[in-house]
Order: structure tokens, then C-alpha cells, then sequence
């Protein structure tokens, strides 16, 4: 009996380790020549890992593509009368085209990002994107390094947050 409560506290440890190592966190992004690679996993908060990328590798700017699929993508409409966007969200539609760039304003990282779902009667939908998350599958994204910082400050009378650059 004392072999058997021994042989049964083993293999409840062996459990343990083996789904112990199954939950550490999955690398998101790696190094490349130009930038880095990120490859996202379902329920990834896109916006959200390429903002903590910036902060993280202090990234000055960046441009960045990718593909994926996505659970949910929220577009925005801008109006500029209202000053606003109008949002429309889109569940279970494959990421066909996603671009953007990376800058700075006074609160951080300052992501700008547009693209084109499908969905799975090959209906389009694009424009701005206000929040993605990644669907079953992956999300790549390919993020091209720039060395100069690059900041967005809200210009009116549009009130839309716009990238600056200097003249040299």
C-alpha cells in the first residue's frame, strides 16, 4: 500500500511538471535584422502587445504589417463633424492586410493602425482599426525599425491625434 501512495504522489508530481510547463508564457516577438517579428495567439489584445513592444525595446518609430486571423476587429470611421469615430466591429474574419506605425505623444506609445478583414463569404471591411484580437490561429506581424523618434500631437480643428515631422 505504502509502494502504491508512493508510485501514485510520483506520477502526480511527473502531472504537475509536465502541465506546469505547458502554461509558461509563450515568446511574442523576437529580433530581426530591420526590427522584430511578433506572433500573436488567440485572445491576444494586438494594440496592446505592440504598444508593451514600444515601451519594452524603446522603439523611437516603426512601421509594421502583418496577417492573421482575428476573433473580433473593431473598425472606426472618422467624422469630422462630430469629431469622432463611428465603430463597427466584425467577429471571426481573417486579417488580409493589417499596417500601421509606431510613434510617441505625451501618454506613450501612439499606434496607428488600418487594415482589411474578410470574412468567410469574402466580404471586405477596412479602414481604421480601434481594437483587434486575434482569432483561433496566429497573428504575424512584421515591424520595421526607424531611427528617429517620432511623436503624434492632437491638431485642430479636426481634433485628430497627427504624426509631426520636422523639416530639415
Amino acid at each position: 500500500m505504502k509502494l502504491l501512495k508512493s508510485i501514485i504522489l510520483l506520477f502526480t508530481i511527473l502531472i504537475m511538471n509536465i502541465f506546469s510547463a505547458q502554461q509558461k508564457e509563450i515568446c511574442r516577438y523576437t529580433k530581426t535584422p530591420t526590427g522584430y517579428l511578433m506572433v500573436l495567439r488567440q485572445g491576444d489584445d494586438v494594440i496592446a502587445h505592440i504598444e508593451n513592444l514600444a515601451k519594452t525595446e524603446n522603439i523611437p518609430s516603426a512601421s509594421f504589417t502583418g496577417i492573421g486571423f482575428a476573433s473580433d476587429v473593431t473598425f472606426g470611421f472618422y467624422d469630422f463633424n462630430a469629431k469622432k469615430f463611428n465603430p463597427k466591429t466584425f467577429n471571426k474574419v481573417e486579417m488580409g492586410s493589417l499596417t500601421g506605425s509606431i510613434a510617441w505623444n505625451e501618454k506613450g506609445p501612439s499606434i496607428h493602425v488600418h487594415g482589411v478583414a474578410t470574412d468567410d463569404q469574402f466580404n471586405a471591411f477596412g479602414g481604421h482599426i480601434l481594437s483587434l484580437h486575434v482569432g483561433t490561429g496566429s497573428m504575424e506581424i512584421y515591424i520595421t525599425l526607424h531611427d528617429k523618434k517620432l511623436e503624434r500631437k492632437v491638431e485642430q480643428p479636426l481634433n485628430a491625434n497627427v504624426l509631426q515631422i520636422k523639416c530639415q
